[in-house]
């Protein structure tokens, strides 16, 4: 069987930084590889074109061609055309393809079109209550229509989809994989009272909330230490080039001094971040199905989430993890200080939280329900 994957982001040097979209699709092409699958990853947007073979994986990097006006539908026929070529030298048995802006829209190909959903533009709009752009939202869901087949990350995330652009399709729940042997538990290397946050600094994900929360924290523990990874960006709502700016003046002056902002780190030096915690904190309000939060909890993390639609489908509250309002300060801060005050309560949350991972999002569950969903489609 031959897989490709085309997307706008891949986690590798050669490529550049990534979110969670392309690092799950990093965790799928490589167990895909190493079970003898063939795969082959297109990555448009990038600054020229370019191609390597690594590790079993055959990667295409596609510049984007820019005319005013024509760029999106000129750089759809340029990667039609290098899909062509592959398929003809190789034939692709499936083309999997991101429901972000829609990209697949108007690709005409002879080949079968899985759309996995990990969050489209329509939809982060939708969960951040801000106006999706027109086009935008014509192409996702022109796209998701034309998809011969869905997979959904998690269930909350295919069917908001589905309500979004009033649509009906059926859709497949195959989580985000995690490679359970390089997020494992490292319980020598915790630094006591440390609390991390690793992931983009961007509004959704709660970074305006954590400084409300951590002041609470501080309250009850002086010493405890907020550590932050992870790439600063831009503020759609005020138009700030610094999330990070913007949550400076939030905390408390006890809390700040207790902050430390690590700026983005390779992918592979995540896992250190995360050893040295004793617990993480994600109090997003959009995501799919994070990514990071499966890192934290494959290393035995007791971690304080958001109780937004797709959490329940990670956590069970009280037993591998806590779920709150992110804008519940108060109640958020509690979670936190529960966790650091009973070294009971943190053992058992890691306990379940390893085993909840090693169960359904290792990668090796997910590649099982993964093959099996393609077969099914052969």
């Amino acid at each position: 069987m031959h897989i490709a994957f085309l997307t706008p982001e891949y986690p590798h040097p050669k490529i550049g930084k990534s979110g969670g979209l392309g690092t799950s699709i990093w965790g799928l092409a490589n167990i895909l590889s190493e079970s003898g699958i063939n795969v082959t990853v297109l990555v448009y947007g990038k600054e020229k074109d370019s191609s390597f073979r690594e590790d079993g994986v055959n990667f295409y990097l596609i510049r984007n061609i820019k005319v005013k006006g024509l760029s999106y539908f000129l750089t759809v026929k340029k990667v039609q055309k290098l899909i062509i070529r592959i398929n003809k030298d190789d034939k692709i048995d499936f083309l999997e393809v991101p429901d972000w802006t829609g990209f697949s829209a108007f690709l005409k190909l002879n080949i079968p079109i899985v759309m996995r959903l990990n969050g489209s533009d329509s939809y982060f709009c939708h969960l951040e209550n801000r106006p999706v752009k027109i086009f935008n939202k014509f192409l996702e869901r022109r796209a998701f229509r034309r998809a011969d087949h869905i997979i959904s990350v998690s269930k909350f995330t295919g069917e908001l989809t589905n309500k979004l652009f009033n649509l009906q399709r059926s859709f497949e729940i195959i989580p985000n994989p995690v490679d359970t042997s390089k997020f494992s538990n490292f319980s020598n290397s915790i630094q006591s009272g440390v609390i991390l946050y690793f992931g983009t600094l961007i509004r959704k994900k709660g970074l305006l909330e954590l400084p409300f929360i951590f002041n609470e924290v501080v309250n009850v523990f002086p010493d405890t230490r907020l550590y932050l990874v992870g790439s600063d960006s831009f503020d759609i709502i005020t138009g700030s080039t610094s999330t990070w700016q913007l949550m400076e003046p939030l905390f408390s002056e006890a809390a700040l001094k207790n902050v430390k902002y690590f700026g983005p780190v390779d992918y592979s030096a995540i896992k250190n971040h995360i050893a040295r915690a004793n617990l993480c904190v994600f109090p997003s309000f959009a995501e799919a199905l994070p990514v990071s939060w499966l890192e934290a909890m494959a290393m035995g993390k007791a971690i304080v989430t958001s109780d937004v639609g797709w959490a329940p489908e990670i956590i069970d509250q009280g037993q591998d993890g806590f779920m709150v309002d992110p804008k519940n300060h108060k109640e958020f801060a509690e979670r936190i200080c529960q966790i650091l005050q009973y070294q009971d309560l943190q053992e058992s949350l890691s306990k379940n939280a390893i085993h909840k991972v090693n169960s359904k999002f290792s990668k090796q569950s997910v590649f099982q329900r993964y093959i099996s969903y393609y077969n099914s489609l052969v």
